[in-house]
């Protein structure tokens, strides 16, 4: 119903702009074509003008109304300098768009079709054609200069008491990895894993071989838990096809690719409290989104961020029993397929575990 309704409304919009056009025709015919072009001139060029500056008052307006209102501002280190890089962007884009508009309008307002005027043939200007290439290609060649350093910021090196979650994408949910105490100074190392031993028990396909996976926590199904103004570095992976995690609150994103893990760093500077008394929205959640088309559900690949002090995150932690633990040791040994590599895996995992 509602598509018939659409193509209901189409047609009539053609229809109607079909008879105006008519009706322009009869009436050109009755006052005569070269009286009507000239008034079709003038009500074109009043109109433009009235267009450029509704326009531009519109522009302001929703600016203004709308600045910070959204989003909020950025809740990450690095997400400030994203929003730096976007206001000289934006201000740079801006002035050369207020000026072309403005001449553009104005031109066709002022120049309109006139007995009194001829038009003026101005085929070339080598000294404004080198203006115009030069000015644009410098400015795009700095912006692009800070978006690479700022790049590299974001995917190098994280500082070294960052924490570390891998988020795993798949159609269409997320999942979250966190190592335990078993690395050096007591910093978690993920233990390693194979994309065949993955089954129900086994969502990540973990190599329970390796003592580094017996305290890492597998999480799903609930927010990813982040402690404010500490570093944090996400291992991202994928199941399937691509996606990408989208981190819009703290203006980052990174390609989940199967097969190829990629890597992001930042600290997030804002509690999940702090952002929503900001925002004055009570039910105000970090949001996890899917920016890659990735299947029929892609737009409900959703996920949620808890940014919180480090007691709550150690409380969170402390209610979390590693995946390790809930199949071997809380639970009657079993000797099926299910919770063991199978003979195929079993040689890869040797082979994965010697490296």
């Amino acid at each position: 119903m509602q598509t018939v309704f659409i193509v209901a409304i189409l047609l009539l919009g053609f229809l109607i702009t079909f008879q105006i056009a008519k009706a322009s025709e009869y009436v050109a015919v009755l006052r005569g074509e070269e009286k009507a072009k000239k008034q079709t001139n003038k009500v074109n060029a009043f109109l433009l003008l009235a267009f450029l500056i509704l326009g531009l008052i519109g522009v302001y307006y929703c600016n203004e109304t709308l600045k910070g209102k959204i989003l909020g501002e950025a809740a990450s280190n690095h997400g400030k300098h994203i929003d730096t890089m976007l206001q000289i962007t934006l201000v740079l884009t801006g002035i050369v768009f207020v000026i072309t508009q403005v001449a553009l309008f104005w031109f066709a307002y002022k120049y309109q079709q006139s007995d009194d005027r001829k038009a003026y043939y101005y085929p070339h200007n080598n000294k404004l054609e080198v203006i115009w290439t030069v000015i644009p290609a410098i400015a795009l060649t700095v912006l692009v200069g800070f978006g690479i350093f700022y790049w590299f910021k974001i995917t190098g090196d994280a500082p070294k008491d960052a924490m570390e979650v891998e988020i795993i994408g798949s159609q269409f949910k997320w999942e979250f990895r966190y190592p335990g105490h078993d690395g050096p100074g007591g910093k978690g190392v993920f233990g390693k894993k194979y994309f065949k031993n993955i089954t129900g028990d086994n969502p990540l396909g973990q190599i329970w071989d390796d003592p580094a996976n017996r305290d890492d926590v597998y999480v799903t199904g609930e927010p990813m838990h982040l402690v404010v103004n500490k570093p944090v570095r996400l291992v991202i992976n994928s199941k399937d096809v691509i996606h990408d995690v989208g981190l819009v609150h703290f203006r980052m994103k990174m390609d989940a690719v199967p097969g190829t893990p990629t890597t992001m760093w930042f600290t997030p500077t804002k509690t999940s409290k702090q952002m929503a008394q900001e925002l004055g929205k009570a039910n105000f959640v970090y949001e996890i989104s899917c920016d890659q088309m990735c299947g029929k559900g892609h737009t409900g690949m959703r996920g949620e961020v808890i940014v919180e002090t480090q007691e709550q995150f150690d409380a969170w932690m402390a209610t979390k029993q590693p995946l390790y633990d809930k199949l071997f040791v809380n639970k009657p040994a079993v000797t099926d397929s299910t919770h063991t590599p199978d003979s195929t895996a079993k040689s890869v995992t040797a082979v994965l575990l010697k490296k």
